[in-house]
């Protein structure tokens, strides 16, 4: 597998509904920033989606970054965190049975990958085992385009944070707020695989010991305790013990079988795939 330098844009279909943010070069008014600017690649399948790469800018201390769009709207896609490139994009919808299931801690089973080679001028994107041939924009092209286009986070707003699930097959899952500043915003849904329902939240105690998330359902509370097996406390006499299921290891099992997450767009290249 490799990780190349560059880095694209994909679409995201409909009006915005996040706020704009400027893009890596900025209004493009000095020397740098033009550089940066045409140095971006941006890659299209022809159907009105395209994927545009911006490189690592070493002298600016700017890591390479990958946007998914339409000719209107480009949202940013979420970095990896470690040693690999932008272009290597979680997506869990998307499974590559060929993928390494660790690598420094991540499974790249779910995550798929742009490549683009500026040099050949040439673009590609593999959606889990999927691939899909890419075709790149002429340099002026590229560039009214990226110039013409606005810019906008990530459209998900919340990411796994803990799944659980009883002896008879019903599942609790916890998910949080994306960004840093709503990181304590939780929600809990419960059920089988396929039909969990979210619960209406009261009250979400979070601390060094463990966590306890109270619903409204009178004193239903999901407890995830660090020292302790995880309970779902209906009442003080009913006590149902719970299993850990590891979130990192069932990104595909949460993204494409619970349910909580059918038909949302996760602002990636794969999309429309």
């Amino acid at each position: 597998m490799t990780f190349p330098r560059i880095l694209t844009v994909a679409l995201l279909l409909g009006a915005s509904t996040t706020s704009a943010v400027e893009p890596p070069w900025g209004k493009a008014e000095n020397l740098g920033q033009r550089m940066l600017l045409e140095a971006t690649s941006v890659c299209t399948d022809g159907k009105g989606h395209y994927a545009v790469s911006v490189p690592r800018e070493e002298t600016e201390d700017l890591e390479d970054r990958l946007y998914y769009g339409d000719a209107r709207e480009l949202v940013e896609v979420p970095r990896p965190h470690g040693f690999l490139s932008a272009e290597t994009f979680l997506d869990p919808r998307f499974f590559n049975k060929q993928g390494i299931p660790d690598y420094q801690g991540r499974d790249l089973r779910v995550y798929s990958e742009l490549s683009v080679d500026a040099k050949e001028r040439t673009c590609s994107l593999r959606c889990g085992e999927r691939k899909v041939s890419l075709e790149m924009l002429p340099g002026a092209e590229a560039r009214e385009l990226l110039r013409k286009a606005t810019y906008a986070p990530n459209p998900q707003k919340y990411v796994p944070h803990a799944l659980l699930r009883d002896s008879k097959g019903t599942y609790y899952y916890v998910d949080k707020g994306s960004s840093s500043s709503d990181s304590r915003n939780f929600r809990v849904f419960i059920g089988p695989r396929g039909d969990l329902k979210p619960q209406k939240m009261t009250n979400v105690v979070s601390d060094s010991e463990g966590e306890i998330f109270t619903t409204k359902r009178g004193e239903l509370r999901l407890v995830i305790d660090r020292a302790q097996t995880p309970l779902w406390v209906e009442k003080p006499s009913k006590e149902v013990a719970l299993r850990n299921v590891p979130v990192e290891q069932n990104l595909s099992l949460i993204y494409n079988e619970l349910g909580v997450y059918t038909g949302i767009r996760l602002g990636t290249p794969c999309d429309d795939q």
